[in-house]
């Protein structure tokens, strides 16, 4: 891996916990995506010069309405493979669910376990122990 990863990055992801069930997107079943249909996580593509928190930040808010501070994303991670991605991790209380309004991309968003999304063949697989990862450091 070479260059700053605080600065040379593709996009970042949130591992959302609402209640301790995990905030999942159902990807768009299109051509020229990856992975169409499977289940994601709240995220995507760095714009301009965005540190990684707030690009994770604006796509949280993007793809599901919430607005959170940084000091909210309680772990980090930076992962080169696939692409050079962050990754953040939150546990925000169940009631912050009815502030979720789903923006344009992806079929639908809903809360599962944790567990069962690092299960399902329906997961984007790099995310899988990721989210594995983000959990365990949130101490849930």
């Amino acid at each position: 891996m070479t260059g700053n990863p605080e600065t040379e990055f593709d996009g970042a992801k949130t591992i959302l916990l609402l209640g301790g069930r995990l905030a999942v997107i159902r990807r768009d079943n299109i051509a020229g995506i990856a992975y169409p249909g499977y289940l994601d996580l709240p995220g995507g593509g760095r714009e301009g010069g965005e540190s990684p928190e707030a690009c994770a930040l604006r796509e949280l808010h993007e793809e599901l309405g919430l607005r959170l501070s940084p000091g909210e994303l309680a772990w980090r991670r930076f992962y080169d493979v696939p692409i050079r991605a962050w990754f953040f991790a939150t546990a925000l209380p169940a009631a912050r669910a009815a502030d979720v309004m789903f923006g344009d991309e992806g079929q639908g968003w809903f809360l599962m376990p944790p567990l069962d999304f690092a299960a399902s063949d329906e997961a984007v697989p790099h995310f899988r122990p990721r989210v594995l990862e983000g959990v365990a450091a949130l101490g849930m």
